[in-house]
C-alpha cells in the first residue's frame, strides 16, 4: 500500500508515519512545509525518527502544481490529510491564511487523488465545528448550525468538500474530529506546551476566564489508534465522520494542577477575560468509533501530561527550542 501523510513531520502526522511504519504498512510518503507557525527545528528533530524509510515531499499544499507532481509520482492508495493552518485564536487574526491553507489545500489533494484514482482519503476534522452545541457529549449526527471561528469553518468546509468528492468521484473518505489532541511533539502554542515551558521557566501564565471551560482532551498515541482504524475502514458508507476524543473531559482549572504536579513547580496566573472564539466546553461522544474502528482511548489527563512534560525536557536537553 502507497500512502501519502500531509503534515508527517508535525506532531499528529510524525506520530502516525511511525505508527504506519511499525504496522509494516508499505510505502509511505511525508508532504510538509516546514513552515514557521512554530519552530521548523522541532519539525526537523521529528522527522529525525524515521527520514530514512520514507520519502519526503517538501512544499505548500496551496501550489497546485506541486500537489499535482506529488501526486503523479507517488500513484498512492491512500492519504492521511492531517496539514492545515491550526488554531482558533490565529485564525480570526489571520483568516485569509487558513481559507487558503485549510480549504484550497484540501481542495487540491482530493484533486490529485481523483486524477491519479486513490481511493481512500482520511480527513483530519476537529471538535471545534460542533461550535457552541449545547447537547453534551457531541454527537456526529448533531445538526452543526453555527461554526464560531474561521478555523471551524475551514474544517467544516473541509468535510463538505471530502463528502462532494466520495459522492461524485467514488473515494472512500472518513473525516475525523479531533477532541484536543496532547502528547509528545504537540505544537508549542497548545496551552499544555505554554504552561509547561513558562511554569517551568517560573513565568506566569495567562488564565482566560475562571478555569471552569474544558475540553475533552485525547493523547496523541489514542488519536493515532483511531486514525489508522479509519485506514482500513471499509464497510459502511462511501462518506463518513467519526469523533476522536479522549472520552475525559478536564477543566482549564484541573489541567493546571496537572501540569504544576508534573514540573515540580506552582504556576504564576495572569488573569484574563474569556477569549472571542473559545467553546465553553468539548466532550466526544465516540460510540460510533469504538464500534467501527475499534477506538477506545485509554491515557488520562495524568499519564499523558507527565508524558509530555518528559519530552520536553528531552528536547530541551538537545538544545531545540520550544517555540
Amino acid at each position: 500500500m502507497k500512502i501519502l501523510v500531509t503534515g508527517g513531520a508535525g506532531f499528529i502526522g510524525s506520530h502516525t508515519v511511525e505508527r504506519l511504519l511499525q504496522n509494516g504498512a508499505g510505502e509511505v510518503s511525508v508532504l510538509d512545509s516546514f513552515n514557521d507557525y512554530y519552530n521548523p527545528a522541532i519539525k526537523r528533530a521529528n522527522l529525525r525518527v524515521f527520514a530514512d524509510r520514507v520519502s519526503v515531499c517538501e512544499g505548500d499544499l496551496t501550489d497546485a502544481t506541486f500537489v499535482r507532481d506529488v501526486f503523479a509520482a507517488g500513484k498512492f492508495d491512500a492519504v492521511i490529510h492531517l496539514a492545515a493552518r491550526a488554531g482558533v485564536r490565529p485564525s480570526i487574526e489571520q483568516p485569509e491564511l487558513y481559507i487558503d491553507t485549510n480549504i484550497k489545500g484540501t481542495f487540491n489533494l482530493l484533486e490529485g487523488a481523483r486524477r491519479t484514482g486513490c481511493k481512500h482519503f482520511v480527513f483530519a476534522s476537529s471538535s471545534s465545528v460542533y461550535g457552541v452545541n449545547k447537547k453534551v457529549p457531541f454527537s456526529e449526527d448533531d445538526p452543526i448550525l453555527q461554526t464560531i471561528s474561521p478555523y471551524a469553518m475551514t474544517k467544516m468546509a473541509g468535510e463538505q468538500m471530502c463528502s462532494n468528492y466520495s459522492h461524485l468521484y467514488d473515494i472512500k473518505t472518513v473525516c475525523l474530529r479531533f477532541f484536543t489532541v496532547y502528547g509528545p511533539r504537540q505544537r508549542p502554542d497548545l496551552a499544555i506546551s505554554k504552561f509547561t515551558r513558562l511554569i517551568e521557566a517560573g513565568l506566569s501564565i495567562d488564565k482566560y476566564g475562571a478555569g471552569h471551560t474544558a475540553r475533552d482532551y485525547t493523547f496523541i498515541s489514542d488519536i493515532v489508534d483511531g486514525i489508522i482504524g479509519a485506514l482500513h475502514y471499509h464497510t459502511g458508507s462511501v462518506f463518513d465522520i467519526f469523533n476522536l476524543g479522549g472520552s475525559q473531559t478536564v477543566t482549564l482549572n484541573e489541567l493546571i494542577a496537572t501540569i504544576e504536579t508534573a514540573v515540580g513547580k506552582k504556576a504564576q496566573i495572569n488573569q484574563l477575560p474569556e477569549q472571542p472564539g473559545d467553546v465553553p466546553l468539548t466532550s466526544a461522544d465516540v460510540g460510533k468509533a469504538k464500534q467501527w474502528l475499534n477506538f477506545k482511548p485509554k491515557t488520562t489527563i495524568q499519564q499523558g501530561v507527565p508524558a509530555y512534560v518528559e519530552w520536553f525536557h528531552t528536547m530541551r536537553a538537545e538544545g531545540v527550542a520550544i517555540c
